[in-house]
Protein backbone atom coordinates (compact mmCIF):
# COMPACT_ATOMS: atom_id res chain seq x y z
CA UNK A 1 0.00 0.00 0.00
CA UNK A 2 1.25 3.44 -1.12
CA UNK A 3 1.25 6.36 1.04
CA UNK A 4 -1.14 8.28 -0.33
CA UNK A 5 -3.05 4.66 0.07
CA UNK A 6 -2.80 4.45 3.76
CA UNK A 7 -3.56 8.37 4.13
CA UNK A 8 -7.09 8.30 2.27
CA UNK A 9 -7.70 4.75 4.15
CA UNK A 10 -7.52 6.00 7.69
CA UNK A 11 -10.38 9.00 6.76
CA UNK A 12 -12.60 6.40 7.68
CA UNK A 13 -10.41 5.12 10.34
CA UNK A 14 -12.98 5.72 14.08
CA UNK A 15 -9.33 4.31 15.90
CA UNK A 16 -7.26 6.47 14.55
CA UNK A 17 -10.14 9.87 15.18
CA UNK A 18 -10.19 8.59 19.16
CA UNK A 19 -6.52 8.40 19.09
CA UNK A 20 -5.92 11.79 18.16
CA UNK A 21 -8.81 13.04 20.39
CA UNK A 22 -7.87 11.31 23.04
CA UNK A 23 -4.20 13.28 22.24
CA UNK A 24 -5.85 16.78 21.57
CA UNK A 25 -7.53 16.01 25.42
CA UNK A 26 -4.10 15.35 27.08
CA UNK A 27 -2.35 17.73 25.35
CA UNK A 28 -4.66 20.82 26.13
CA UNK A 29 -3.68 23.54 28.45
CA UNK A 30 -5.36 23.60 31.80
CA UNK A 31 -6.43 27.47 31.17
CA UNK A 32 -7.77 26.43 27.84
CA UNK A 33 -6.81 27.91 24.34
CA UNK A 34 -8.57 29.73 21.88
CA UNK A 35 -8.10 28.19 18.26
CA UNK A 36 -8.92 29.66 14.94
CA UNK A 37 -9.76 27.99 11.63
CA UNK A 38 -9.42 30.57 8.78
CA UNK A 39 -10.89 28.47 6.09
CA UNK A 40 -14.32 28.59 5.50
CA UNK A 41 -14.14 24.89 4.45
CA UNK A 42 -12.28 24.22 7.55
CA UNK A 43 -15.66 26.02 9.19
CA UNK A 44 -18.37 23.96 7.12
CA UNK A 45 -16.09 20.33 8.02
CA UNK A 46 -15.98 21.48 12.06
CA UNK A 47 -19.94 22.14 12.02
CA UNK A 48 -20.58 19.07 9.99
CA UNK A 49 -18.64 16.61 11.67
CA UNK A 50 -19.23 17.91 15.60
CA UNK A 51 -15.81 18.91 15.78
CA UNK A 52 -15.97 21.57 18.16
CA UNK A 53 -18.11 19.39 20.46
CA UNK A 54 -15.00 16.84 20.95
CA UNK A 55 -12.69 19.64 22.33
CA UNK A 56 -11.57 19.48 25.95
CA UNK A 57 -13.32 21.75 28.15
CA UNK A 58 -11.75 25.35 27.91
CA UNK A 59 -10.59 24.83 24.32
CA UNK A 60 -12.34 27.27 21.72
CA UNK A 61 -12.60 26.82 18.13
CA UNK A 62 -13.44 30.01 16.41
CA UNK A 63 -13.89 30.65 12.92
CA UNK A 64 -11.93 33.24 11.38
CA UNK A 65 -12.05 35.43 8.03
CA UNK A 66 -11.99 32.18 5.86
CA UNK A 67 -15.04 33.32 3.41
CA UNK A 68 -14.19 35.05 0.47
CA UNK A 69 -17.52 36.61 -0.20
CA UNK A 70 -18.17 37.11 3.60
CA UNK A 71 -14.87 39.07 3.50
CA UNK A 72 -15.76 41.61 0.73
CA UNK A 73 -16.50 44.72 1.55
CA UNK A 74 -20.22 46.68 1.08
CA UNK A 75 -18.02 49.07 -0.84
CA UNK A 76 -16.98 46.54 -3.05
CA UNK A 77 -20.58 44.65 -3.71
CA UNK A 78 -21.67 48.52 -4.42
CA UNK A 79 -19.21 48.92 -6.91
CA UNK A 80 -20.28 45.69 -8.32
CA UNK A 81 -23.79 46.90 -9.05
CA UNK A 82 -22.93 50.41 -10.25
CA UNK A 83 -21.32 48.14 -12.69
CA UNK A 84 -24.30 46.48 -13.18
CA UNK A 85 -25.91 49.27 -14.09
CA UNK A 86 -23.55 50.37 -17.11
CA UNK A 87 -25.30 49.89 -20.35
CA UNK A 88 -24.13 47.24 -22.40
CA UNK A 89 -22.55 45.57 -19.07
CA UNK A 90 -22.84 41.57 -18.33
CA UNK A 91 -21.99 40.52 -14.79
CA UNK A 92 -20.72 37.55 -14.93
CA UNK A 93 -19.93 36.20 -11.12
CA UNK A 94 -20.20 32.97 -9.05
CA UNK A 95 -23.47 32.13 -7.63
CA UNK A 96 -22.94 33.30 -3.72
CA UNK A 97 -22.25 36.49 -5.18
CA UNK A 98 -25.64 37.25 -6.61
CA UNK A 99 -27.41 37.01 -3.53
CA UNK A 100 -25.21 39.22 -1.38
CA UNK A 101 -26.77 42.69 -0.44
CA UNK A 102 -24.81 46.02 -1.08
CA UNK A 103 -25.48 49.21 0.43
CA UNK A 104 -29.70 49.37 -1.30
CA UNK A 105 -29.21 46.38 -3.58
CA UNK A 106 -27.56 43.16 -4.78
CA UNK A 107 -27.24 41.60 -7.98
CA UNK A 108 -30.24 39.33 -7.64
CA UNK A 109 -32.23 42.55 -7.63
CA UNK A 110 -30.42 43.99 -10.10
CA UNK A 111 -31.01 41.26 -12.75
CA UNK A 112 -34.72 41.31 -11.97
CA UNK A 113 -34.78 44.89 -12.48
CA UNK A 114 -33.59 44.01 -16.07
CA UNK A 115 -29.74 44.15 -15.89
CA UNK A 116 -27.94 41.41 -17.53
CA UNK A 117 -25.79 39.50 -14.29
CA UNK A 118 -24.89 35.64 -15.88
CA UNK A 119 -24.09 32.76 -13.17
CA UNK A 120 -20.65 31.24 -14.33
CA UNK A 121 -18.35 28.40 -12.47
CA UNK A 122 -15.12 29.90 -13.70
CA UNK A 123 -13.02 32.99 -15.20
CA UNK A 124 -12.77 30.82 -18.17
CA UNK A 125 -16.23 30.44 -18.58
CA UNK A 126 -16.56 34.30 -18.54
CA UNK A 127 -14.22 35.02 -21.16
CA UNK A 128 -15.96 31.91 -23.27
CA UNK A 129 -19.17 34.71 -22.63
CA UNK A 130 -17.33 37.80 -23.79
CA UNK A 131 -15.88 35.38 -27.26
CA UNK A 132 -19.58 34.61 -27.89
CA UNK A 133 -21.32 38.03 -26.84
CA UNK A 134 -19.33 40.52 -28.78
CA UNK A 135 -21.94 43.36 -28.64
CA UNK A 136 -21.58 42.88 -25.17
CA UNK A 137 -19.22 44.12 -22.26
CA UNK A 138 -18.36 41.83 -19.93
CA UNK A 139 -16.68 41.98 -16.34
CA UNK A 140 -16.18 38.98 -14.33
CA UNK A 141 -16.20 39.78 -10.76
CA UNK A 142 -13.18 38.35 -8.99
CA UNK A 143 -13.22 37.45 -5.39
CA UNK A 144 -11.40 34.59 -3.74
CA UNK A 145 -8.27 34.36 -1.92
CA UNK A 146 -4.98 33.10 -3.22
CA UNK A 147 -6.63 29.72 -4.54
CA UNK A 148 -8.88 31.47 -7.17
CA UNK A 149 -6.66 34.58 -8.44
CA UNK A 150 -4.17 32.65 -10.36
CA UNK A 151 -7.32 31.07 -12.71
CA UNK A 152 -8.22 35.19 -12.68
CA UNK A 153 -4.83 35.76 -13.93
CA UNK A 154 -4.68 33.39 -16.67
CA UNK A 155 -8.07 34.47 -17.89
CA UNK A 156 -6.73 38.46 -18.31
CA UNK A 157 -3.56 36.34 -20.50
CA UNK A 158 -5.06 34.48 -22.43
CA UNK A 159 -7.87 37.54 -23.10
CA UNK A 160 -4.53 40.03 -23.91
CA UNK A 161 -3.33 37.29 -26.06
CA UNK A 162 -6.63 36.76 -28.55
CA UNK A 163 -6.80 40.69 -28.48
CA UNK A 164 -10.19 40.31 -26.95
CA UNK A 165 -12.11 43.46 -26.39
CA UNK A 166 -15.17 43.08 -24.40
CA UNK A 167 -13.87 41.20 -20.72
CA UNK A 168 -12.34 43.01 -18.12
CA UNK A 169 -12.53 42.38 -14.07
CA UNK A 170 -13.32 43.71 -11.31
CA UNK A 171 -10.57 42.99 -8.98
CA UNK A 172 -11.48 42.14 -5.53
CA UNK A 173 -9.10 39.27 -4.71
CA UNK A 174 -7.24 39.33 -1.06
CA UNK A 175 -3.79 37.78 0.40
CA UNK A 176 -4.58 35.50 3.83
CA UNK A 177 -1.32 36.69 5.24
CA UNK A 178 -2.46 40.34 5.94
CA UNK A 179 -5.42 39.24 7.36
CA UNK A 180 -4.32 36.68 9.84
CA UNK A 181 -1.84 39.34 10.95
CA UNK A 182 -4.50 42.11 11.77
CA UNK A 183 -6.64 38.98 14.04
CA UNK A 184 -3.74 38.33 15.99
CA UNK A 185 -3.27 42.00 16.79
CA UNK A 186 -7.15 42.24 18.07
CA UNK A 187 -7.27 43.30 21.08
CA UNK A 188 -10.65 41.79 21.32
CA UNK A 189 -9.09 38.13 20.46
CA UNK A 190 -6.88 36.05 22.18
CA UNK A 191 -5.73 33.49 19.84
CA UNK A 192 -3.23 31.34 20.95
CA UNK A 193 -2.86 29.22 17.61
CA UNK A 194 -4.20 29.03 13.90
CA UNK A 195 -6.16 26.03 11.80
CA UNK A 196 -4.22 27.19 8.91
CA UNK A 197 -6.12 27.52 5.38
CA UNK A 198 -5.29 24.04 2.89
CA UNK A 199 -6.57 25.53 -0.24
CA UNK A 200 -4.76 28.95 0.05
CA UNK A 201 -1.42 27.16 1.37
CA UNK A 202 -1.40 24.69 -1.95
CA UNK A 203 -0.29 28.23 -3.54
CA UNK A 204 0.97 30.10 -1.11
CA UNK A 205 3.27 27.41 0.58
CA UNK A 206 4.76 27.76 4.11
CA UNK A 207 6.88 30.89 4.38
CA UNK A 208 4.12 33.61 4.22
CA UNK A 209 2.71 32.58 8.06
CA UNK A 210 6.32 32.33 9.16
CA UNK A 211 5.25 35.84 10.97
CA UNK A 212 2.89 34.35 13.39
CA UNK A 213 5.53 31.96 15.01
CA UNK A 214 8.51 34.19 14.63
CA UNK A 215 6.83 37.79 15.19
CA UNK A 216 4.14 36.68 17.41
CA UNK A 217 4.68 33.10 18.91
CA UNK A 218 1.55 32.07 17.44
CA UNK A 219 1.92 28.17 16.63
CA UNK A 220 0.29 27.08 13.03
CA UNK A 221 -0.52 23.94 11.33
CA UNK A 222 -1.71 23.50 7.81
CA UNK A 223 -3.98 20.73 7.35
CA UNK A 224 -6.48 19.31 5.14
CA UNK A 225 -10.51 18.81 5.50
CA UNK A 226 -11.41 15.45 6.22
CA UNK A 227 -12.52 14.87 9.70
CA UNK A 228 -8.96 13.23 10.35
CA UNK A 229 -7.01 15.99 8.77
CA UNK A 230 -8.35 18.53 10.87
CA UNK A 231 -8.32 16.83 14.21
CA UNK A 232 -4.76 16.14 13.46
CA UNK A 233 -4.18 19.50 12.76
CA UNK A 234 -5.38 20.59 16.26
CA UNK A 235 -3.20 17.53 17.57
CA UNK A 236 -0.70 19.41 16.22
CA UNK A 237 -1.43 22.65 17.60
CA UNK A 238 -1.93 20.97 20.99
CA UNK A 239 1.76 19.61 21.13
CA UNK A 240 3.42 22.58 20.30
CA UNK A 241 1.30 24.69 22.89
CA UNK A 242 2.37 21.52 25.48
CA UNK A 243 5.60 21.77 24.70
CA UNK A 244 6.09 25.83 24.55
CA UNK A 245 6.89 26.45 21.10
CA UNK A 246 5.78 28.12 17.78
CA UNK A 247 6.38 26.76 14.39
CA UNK A 248 4.20 26.43 11.23
CA UNK A 249 3.89 22.58 10.05
CA UNK A 250 2.18 21.12 7.85
CA UNK A 251 -0.24 18.17 8.25
CA UNK A 252 -1.60 18.12 4.77
CA UNK A 253 1.28 16.79 3.03
CA UNK A 254 -0.62 15.04 0.14
CA UNK A 255 -1.71 19.05 -1.23
CA UNK A 256 0.79 21.44 0.22
CA UNK A 257 4.35 21.68 -0.91
CA UNK A 258 6.72 23.94 1.42
CA UNK A 259 7.47 26.13 -1.49
CA UNK A 260 3.65 26.56 -2.73
CA UNK A 261 2.98 26.28 -6.53
CA UNK A 262 5.72 28.60 -7.86
CA UNK A 263 3.65 28.52 -11.36
CA UNK A 264 0.51 30.06 -9.91
CA UNK A 265 2.78 32.47 -7.89
CA UNK A 266 4.55 33.96 -11.28
CA UNK A 267 0.67 33.81 -12.41
CA UNK A 268 -0.40 36.37 -9.83
CA UNK A 269 2.64 38.52 -9.70
CA UNK A 270 2.11 38.69 -13.56
CA UNK A 271 -0.96 40.18 -13.68
CA UNK A 272 -1.46 41.43 -9.82
CA UNK A 273 0.03 43.92 -7.74
CA UNK A 274 -0.69 44.12 -4.15
CA UNK A 275 -2.43 47.08 -2.76
CA UNK A 276 -4.87 47.91 0.58
CA UNK A 277 -8.07 46.19 0.66
CA UNK A 278 -10.87 46.26 3.13
CA UNK A 279 -12.10 43.54 4.64
CA UNK A 280 -15.29 43.20 6.15
CA UNK A 281 -15.11 43.17 9.87
CA UNK A 282 -11.44 43.97 9.94
CA UNK A 283 -11.41 47.42 7.83
CA UNK A 284 -8.12 48.40 5.88
CA UNK A 285 -5.13 46.16 5.43
CA UNK A 286 -2.43 47.30 3.74
CA UNK A 287 -1.28 44.68 1.36
CA UNK A 288 -3.65 42.63 1.41
CA UNK A 289 -5.31 43.11 -1.75
CA UNK A 290 -4.46 42.53 -5.41
CA UNK A 291 -5.37 45.38 -8.35
CA UNK A 292 -4.31 44.56 -12.00
CA UNK A 293 -1.32 45.82 -12.75
CA UNK A 294 -1.09 49.52 -15.17
CA UNK A 295 0.18 47.88 -17.89
CA UNK A 296 -3.46 45.65 -18.23
CA UNK A 297 -5.32 48.53 -17.39
CA UNK A 298 -7.77 47.58 -20.04
CA UNK A 299 -9.27 44.69 -18.26
CA UNK A 300 -9.51 46.41 -15.30
CA UNK A 301 -13.52 47.09 -15.34
CA UNK A 302 -13.43 50.11 -12.75
CA UNK A 303 -11.39 52.00 -14.68
CA UNK A 304 -12.89 51.28 -17.67
CA UNK A 305 -16.29 52.18 -17.13
CA UNK A 306 -15.98 54.44 -13.54
CA UNK A 307 -19.10 54.29 -13.26
CA UNK A 308 -20.63 56.09 -10.11
CA UNK A 309 -20.83 54.45 -7.04
CA UNK A 310 -23.67 55.55 -4.39
CA UNK A 311 -22.43 55.76 -0.56
CA UNK A 312 -21.73 52.92 1.57
CA UNK A 313 -24.39 52.00 3.82
CA UNK A 314 -23.78 48.97 6.43
CA UNK A 315 -27.46 47.03 7.19
CA UNK A 316 -28.39 47.99 10.99
CA UNK A 317 -27.58 45.02 13.47
CA UNK A 318 -25.47 42.45 11.31
CA UNK A 319 -22.79 41.46 13.12
CA UNK A 320 -20.82 39.59 10.39
CA UNK A 321 -18.01 41.64 11.21
CA UNK A 322 -17.74 40.63 14.56
CA UNK A 323 -17.91 36.79 13.45
CA UNK A 324 -15.73 36.98 11.11
CA UNK A 325 -13.12 38.19 13.38
CA UNK A 326 -14.10 35.37 15.66
CA UNK A 327 -15.00 37.68 18.99
CA UNK A 328 -18.37 36.35 18.77
CA UNK A 329 -20.06 33.31 17.51
CA UNK A 330 -23.09 33.32 14.81
CA UNK A 331 -25.67 32.37 17.42
CA UNK A 332 -25.26 35.20 19.56
CA UNK A 333 -26.09 38.13 16.58
CA UNK A 334 -29.29 39.11 17.17
CA UNK A 335 -30.52 38.69 13.35
CA UNK A 336 -29.25 35.02 13.70
CA UNK A 337 -32.65 33.08 12.87
CA UNK A 338 -34.90 34.99 13.57
CA UNK A 339 -35.23 37.93 10.96
CA UNK A 340 -31.28 36.21 9.15
CA UNK A 341 -31.66 32.81 7.61
CA UNK A 342 -30.25 31.15 4.16
CA UNK A 343 -33.72 32.06 3.00
CA UNK A 344 -33.56 35.41 3.88
CA UNK A 345 -29.73 36.61 4.82
CA UNK A 346 -29.46 40.39 6.12
CA UNK A 347 -25.17 39.67 5.72
CA UNK A 348 -22.78 37.63 3.57
CA UNK A 349 -21.91 35.18 6.47
CA UNK A 350 -25.70 33.20 6.03
CA UNK A 351 -25.76 33.73 1.92
CA UNK A 352 -22.41 31.91 1.61
CA UNK A 353 -22.22 27.94 1.58
CA UNK A 354 -18.84 28.74 3.54
CA UNK A 355 -19.95 31.21 5.89
CA UNK A 356 -20.01 30.77 9.81
CA UNK A 357 -23.47 31.45 10.00
CA UNK A 358 -24.71 29.00 7.71
CA UNK A 359 -22.49 26.46 8.69
CA UNK A 360 -24.10 27.56 12.34
CA UNK A 361 -27.42 27.51 10.67
CA UNK A 362 -27.23 24.56 9.34
CA UNK A 363 -25.26 22.44 11.86
CA UNK A 364 -26.47 23.64 15.34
Amino acid sequence: MTDLQQELKAFKDPELARGLIDSIRALAPEGGATLMEVCGTHTVAIARNGIRGLMPEGTRLASGPGCPVCVTSNHDLDKVIALARVPGVTIATFGDMTRVPGSTSSLLAEQAAGRSVEIVYSPLDALRLAQENSEREVVFVGVGFETTTPLVAMAIKRAKAAGLKNFSVYAAHKNMPGALEAIVNDPALKVDALILPGHVSTIIGVEPYRFLAEKYGIPGVITGFEPVDVLQGIAMIMRQLHEGRADIEIAYARGVMPEGNPVALAAIDEVFETCTSTWRGLGEIPGSGYRIRDELAEFDAMRRFAPEVEPTVEHKGCRCGDVLRGVMPPSECPLFRTVCSPENPVGPCMVSSEGSCAAYYRYY
